[in-house]
């Protein structure tokens, strides 16, 4: 399968079209951004360890039923995936407080919340992503119904599920993440995007060491070696 021409290009991603209509090919870019892109970087390997990590993520998740749009992997840098129309909110699930959330409501840092908390922002980058409620989503017409939000609520949580057993088992928390989601031309929602580092904050059960993205944003260097902690961890758990 080859890439026939940049389709679009984004934060930690290019896809690109293929001779069918039905496929992409995802290209895992090296590339760091924070603080909607105000910040930038560049740490090479980066995009090799995401893709592995996200395809590890997303071979787990499809055995538990949850379905996504990876076909295979291709390389050790691109994915070939199933095209979707991608629905623009950004559902975020956070199990332990951190963050924008301390800084919004207050609570402090580390307080390990009381149930899964979802929560939806709109994936537009020139507005900053901002956050969103159910109906700010039914009234913008970014679903169909408030049955897709409710269905798009359920999938966090029980990815979340899944996620946070597995890597608890491999001394990690998974304090939150944020995924995204698809519709195929059957009408099916699918997992899309990727889970990995730059989605996710991982910290180590013991020393609550931060093994994610946030080690690019708040300057703390290792970001390779932390990314690759995390392979490491999912591929031999301890």
């Amino acid at each position: 399968m080859d890439k026939l021409g940049l389709l679009y290009e984004g934060k930690g991603k290019k896809l690109y079209k293929t001779e069918d209509n039905n496929l992409l090919i995802a290209e895992f870019k090296d590339d760091l951004t924070a603080f909607n892109a105000e910040k930038k970087g560049n740490e090479a390997g980066k995009g090799a360890l995401n893709c592995k990590i996200s395809t590890q993520l997303f071979n787990l998740l499809e055995g538990y039923g949850i379905k996504t749009h990876l076909v295979k992997t291709l390389d050790e840098t691109t994915q070939l995936i199933k095209s979707v129309k991608i629905i623009p909110i950004e559902v975020v699930v956070r199990n332990i407080a951190t963050g924008s959330l301390t800084k919004r409501l207050g609570i402090p840092d580390a307080t390990v919340l009381p149930f899964a908390l979802v929560e939806f922002y709109y994936k537009d980058d020139s507005l900053g992503d901002p956050l969103i409620n159910d109906e700010h989503c039914l009234a913008m017409n970014l679903v169909k119904s408030e049955s897709d939000l409710e269905e798009l609520k359920r999938l966090g949580r029980e990815i979340n599920a899944i996620l946070k057993k597995f890597f608890l088992e491999r001394k990690l928390n998974l304090v939150d993440f944020k995924v995204e989601f698809g519709v195929d031309d059957e009408g099916n929602i699918l997992l899309s995007d990727e889970i990995s580092p730059d989605s996710c904050r991982f910290w180590d059960v013991d020393t609550n060491e931060k093994l994610d993205k946030d080690r690019f944003r708040q300057g703390l260097g290792n970001v390779k070696i932390a990314y690759e902690e995390v392979l490491n961890r999912i591929l031999n758990k301890k």
